[in-house]
């Protein structure tokens, strides 16, 4: 399936309902119209993605729907492809983005047009983001969705959004400059950026080493691995609440990716010999930030807090590098964009009706709220990995790889499943139970038919990948089985290059 441009569509069709948007007179009525057209836009997208999925053929290791078109010359081009890492993420990208535009229908009043116009371009750049063959290409997108992210935070975000933008944007540019250089310096060697030509190249283990920390300092700051985290609970606090989602949902799993697409195939060396420096910072990722989680008075940084503890499992497992570990952290993510972004919606769900985060300043809601009740008990059990939604199957599989590479990492990432079950249950418990006896409370109403429309497919999908997850799973199979191949005998050969020396 080559040359049938539909990697394209999906990436830049966001882009027309924004130009559209743009001729749109203001006048009454001004504002709905532009809230149509990007919920439109953005159904489009995912009605594509969804076609797309359809014709894609799972358990394939190479690459589809590859586009190659000429572009700057020397050795750059514009290449877009899919395989069954990558298309998860466009799928998960376009489903969510819906959801951020239902749920700012309402929230977002000042500046509408440019809010929506946000969202649609930061649709485009994530989408690009998985797309991407080029390294080139993938640095354009992978930049490129700082700045509608920068602007949603500085502008709709809370009292302290300027502060949290410019931090969001400084911690993830810095990193990135980094990974710029070992792009050049790639170029440099090889005279090519085109990604499927360097996943067979072999770099020198010496030079590995320097390129996968340039490619480190970028991606863990994306994730956010500890201690480059400090940016994410900032940033979720004061984001609106569709900027919560996207961050938490789409652009945490970017570093994740970008560990699985360049860092483990393009420098297997450097990527064993930093192996144990990554199970370190996933061990303390899952039990201190589970741990600081425990403290916090704000739902919206609690449950940042726990994004960090998860994406800890996810580092863990993809270097791992065994079957159920890889697989295991790709399907993490992809259930942790689900159930994250569910965890905030809910919280923007009160949010609106009381316009205040501190957990002290709930109690006893269900009462009020039990269909809300019973959705936020869903997704918190999700959270918190329970066997029969999609956190358990992720959590399982990169616990059992990392006991099969290293059992002490396994031993004490086990330790974060229970204090994530200590933090979500003691969030559920004070928001939800006790005594109603605040006076802020008492005019508090359950789910609107938009809120529960937004909130039910989340839940749908939930429990359906925990029982379920094959799709996800034979999706990526062949290409982490040839992932893990590939690492091996790339390994393989640097040891009988260095014995061949004695």
């Amino acid at each position: 399936m080559f040359g049938f441009g539909i990697l394209s569509g999906l990436t830049f069709l966001p882009l027309v309902g924004a130009a559209l948007i743009l001729f749109v007179k203001d006048g009454e009525g001004s504002k709905n119209t532009v809230r149509w057209i990007a919920l439109w836009t953005t159904l489009v997208t995912l009605a594509l993605s969804f076609y797309a999925w359809s014709q894609f053929i799972p358990g394939v290791a190479d690459f589809q729907f590859v586009e190659q078109r000429s572009w700057f010359g020397s050795g750059l081009t514009y290449k877009m492809g899919v395989d069954g890492i990558s298309f998860p993420f466009v799928v998960l990208t376009a489903f969510l983005t819906p959801f951020c535009i239902v749920a700012s229908w309402k929230s977002i009043e000042v500046r509408v047009r440019e809010y929506f116009i946000a969202f649609l371009v930061l649709e485009t750049l994530m989408i690009g983001v998985f797309c991407a063959l080029d390294l080139v290409l993938f640095y354009l997108f992978f930049e490129g969705v700082l700045i509608p992210m920068f602007i949603i935070i500085g502008v709709w975000g809370g009292k302290r959004r300027i502060y949290a933008s410019f931090k969001f944007f400084l911690y993830t540019l810095v990193g990135s400059l980094l990974m710029l250089v070992a792009i050049m310096a790639m170029y440099a060697q090889t005279h090519t950026t085109d990604i499927t030509t360097l996943l067979t190249t072999h770099f020198d283990p010496a030079l590995q080493k320097w390129l996968w920390l340039a490619f480190f300092a970028s991606f863990a700051v994306k994730m956010p691995m500890w201690p480059v985290h400090t940016w994410l609970p900032d940033a979720h606090v004061e984001a609106p609440t569709a900027g919560s989602v996207i961050l938490a949902g789409i652009l945490l799993k970017m570093g994740g990716y970008g560990f699985i697409r360049f860092s483990l195939p393009m420098f297997p060396d450097a990527s064993h010999y930093f192996a144990p420096l990554v199970f370190a910072l996933s061990v303390i990722a899952i039990i201190y930030t589970s741990l600081v989680a425990l403290v916090q008075e704000d739902i919206k940084k609690l449950i940042a807090y726990s994004s960090v503890a998860h994406m800890g499992f996810v580092t863990m497992g993809l270097f791992a590098m065994n079957q159920q570990a890889v697989e295991g952290a790709v399907f993490q993510m992809v259930s942790h964009g689900l159930v994250s972004g569910a965890l905030f919606l809910c919280v923007g769900v009160v949010y609106d009706r009381l316009h205040t985060r501190e957990i002290a300043a709930y109690g006893g809601i269900v009462e009020k709220m039990p269909v809300y009740a019973v959705i936020f008990m869903v997704f918190t059990m999700a959270n918190i990995g329970l066997p029969g939604t999609s956190g358990f199957v992720g959590e399982f599989l990169t616990l059992i790889g990392a006991f099969k590479a290293n059992t002490w990492v396994a031993l004490f990432a086990t330790t974060g499943v229970i204090l994530s079950s200590a933090y979500a249950l003691y969030l559920y418990r004070r928001v939800l139970f006790g005594k109603l006896v605040k006076p802020s409370l008492q005019g508090l109403t359950d789910l609107s038919a938009r809120e529960f429309a937004v909130l039910a497919p989340l839940v749908l999908l939930t429990i359906w990948y925990g029982v379920q997850p094959n799709q996800i799973i034979h999706a990526c199979s062949g290409a982490v089985a040839q992932l893990i191949k590939n690492y091996d005998a790339a390994l393989a050969v640097t040891r009988t290059a260095a014995l061949s020396l004695y």
